[in-house]
């Protein structure tokens, strides 16, 4: 579950933001800059759901029940559907012992995968080292734009865009990909962890056969609100939602931008969608307790 300030703290502050991403992964901002940068924006909760990693959340905790900001136990895991790739939002997170030693195994991949990388640029004449990543990675879970920032130091590449351009996205020279669990595995993990699942941005991908098949896996929700998404996706992904009992959620998915597209609250989304999340984890406590 998460940690609770008073409503009166809350009153006057009704928008969340369930999406946000701290140096515990690919994030700019140290976890409890992030529940400031939430106080700021006057959000009343916020959700840290950083890459394969709970790392962060004892620090944002604390800094929310100082800042009087909710916080959110969250984490976005990578996940495959067939031959499609696909990331998935566990919130609510209340055992994270339950899903600690498997995050383990997701960060030892990420490092091998680094270690990949960073073998596949030296053998195209992209001379990198494996400690110039670990070093801008800093204890954190390790994903490309680490690599990322390590390649512009070393003078291989002007910025993120032109190194992911170049050389690590999708199809580029040095892509490689990383370890993901099957969906039904991902959803009963998070489940396990006494968690919320919701398929994370699937913009125009979630499609009424795709929201049904995953219904039956156990799939609680899906982000409607995400910068990425257009209006006529975001109205789509809430009636389908609606249509088949799931939960709405959404965020800035923000990893550290002050302003434009991706700010931190952004999305606007309405507390009371929080709101619903806890019902649906107090139904599921009281049929636990029947059972």
């Amino acid at each position: 579950m998460s940690e609770m300030p008073s409503k009166a703290l809350l009153q006057d502050a009704r928008f969340i933001d369930l999406h946000a991403h701290s140096t515990a992964s690919d994030g700019t901002h140290a976890p409890a800059a992030v529940v400031a940068a939430a106080r700021a924006a006057g959000l009343a909760a916020v959700a840290l759901t950083d890459h394969d990693s709970l790392a962060g959340i004892g620090e944002a905790r604390e800094a929310g029940l100082s800042l009087g900001v909710r916080i959110i136990c969250g984490v976005e895991l990578s996940a495959t559907e067939g031959e499609r790739e696909t990331h998935v939002l566990g919130l609510h997170i209340s055992h994270p012992a339950e899903i600690e030693s498997h995050l383990a195994i997701f960060r030892a991949s990420r490092r091998e995968r680094a270690e990949r990388i960073v073998q596949t640029l030296n053998s195209i004449g992209v001379y990198l080292s494996l400690e110039s990543v670990l070093e801008v990675a800093n204890g954190a879970a390790i994903g490309r734009p680490h690599i990322a920032k390590a390649m512009i130091a070393s003078g291989w590449a002007r910025d993120i865009r032109d190194a992911f351009d170049r050389y690590l996205g999708n199809g580029r020279p040095a892509y490689v990909a990383k370890y993901r669990l099957g969906m039904a595995d991902a959803i009963q993990l998070i489940h396990q962890a006494g968690g919320l699942a919701f398929l994370a941005h699937p913009g125009t991908d979630g499609t009424r056969a795709r929201l049904e098949t995953l219904a039956t896996m156990g799939l609680d929700g899906v982000e409607v609100r995400h910068p990425g998404h257009h209006a006529h996706d975001t109205a789509r992904l809430g009636t389908l939602v609606d249509h088949f009992g799931m939960l709405p959620t959404g965020g800035s998915d923000w990893h550290g931008s002050a302003e434009g597209p991706r700010a931190l609250g952004c999305m606007r989304i309405p507390y009371q969608w929080l709101e619903r999340h806890d019902a649906r984890l107090e139904e599921g406590c009281q049929r636990g307790m029947v059972a």
